[in-house]
């Protein structure tokens, strides 16, 4: 883990990262705080939050997190409201939070796995945006990136809740880019391709069997991507260096979907 620096593209602000305790989020969350920011890691695994929080503090960094439900209106304000009252502030809302979805058709797609896909990928990023857009507003503006996916662009056979709910949120940005561009707010979503975690591991049954799997035969860059190239992407999205891009989307897919 990069030590934090106060001299970083992201000095003095101030983040907060749901679904920040692993994989994609985890990496976000080292990122940001190696380039200067305060970061507060909001997870469902609670104790894994906080555990990275002590480690980016051990790191120089200010840093805070815990448990945090993205389905919950009313625990995300609750969260928000925390995360801008240790900093003072909060310039950046990193929607990362998202769910498993078994694979299946709509015909055979429960409807309880269909509502905790929208719930969790779509209504969290919602709930988080919702409470963060008052914080970023009183301090003048800031920067939200909803981590959307390559499957919001291309269909995926099998994936038709998370296909929808990704592509939900590329125009759900595009929207509150409108919205909120007087507010000197930028909204913008990170488009992953298939990336090495311990998500998509499981799935394959192996850091091996992924990349052999989804990897190799799905990218035309013949590999997975990894956490840390997706976690720059956040970082460009976040600082001054896209500070002329809002309504976009950012993709980072190794060239699935050029296919």
């Amino acid at each position: 883990m990069a030590k934090a620096s106060g001299l970083g593209r992201l000095a003095g602000r101030a983040a907060i990262i749901t679904g920040g305790a692993r994989g994609i989020g985890k990496a976000i969350c080292e990122a940001y705080a190696a380039e200067g920011a305060a970061v507060w890691v909001a997870d469902l695994h609670g104790g894994e939050a906080e555990d990275l929080a002590e480690a980016l503090r051990e790191t120089g960094a200010e840093a805070g997190g815990g448990y945090c439900d993205v389905r919950s209106f009313d625990n995300v304000r609750d969260v928000v409201d925390a995360a801008a009252e240790a900093f003072g502030h909060l310039d950046i809302l990193v929607g990362n939070a998202a769910t498993l979805t078994p694979a299946a058709t709509i015909e055979d797609l429960e409807e309880s796995d269909w509502t905790q896909a929208l719930a969790v990928n779509l209504t969290g990023a919602f709930h988080l945006c919702k409470h963060g857009l008052p914080h970023l507003k009183r301090n003048g503006g800031g920067s939200i990136i909803l981590t959307a996916s390559q499957m919001g662009r291309v269909g995926n056979a099998g994936s038709a809740a998370y296909c929808t709910t990704k592509g939900a949120l590329i125009q759900l940005a595009k929207t509150m880019a409108l919205d909120h561009a007087d507010d000197n707010i930028r909204v913008n979503t990170l488009s992953p391709g298939g990336t090495a975690t311990e998500r998509l591991f499981g799935r394959y049954g192996s850091p091996e069997g992924a990349e052999k799997g989804w990897g190799q035969t799905m990218h035309p860059l013949g590999r997975l991507g990894r956490p840390e190239e997706m976690a720059k992407g956040a970082v460009f999205l976040a600082s001054e260096e896209s500070s002329f891009m809002t309504g976009a989307d950012l993709l980072l897919d190794g060239g699935y979907s050029a296919r």
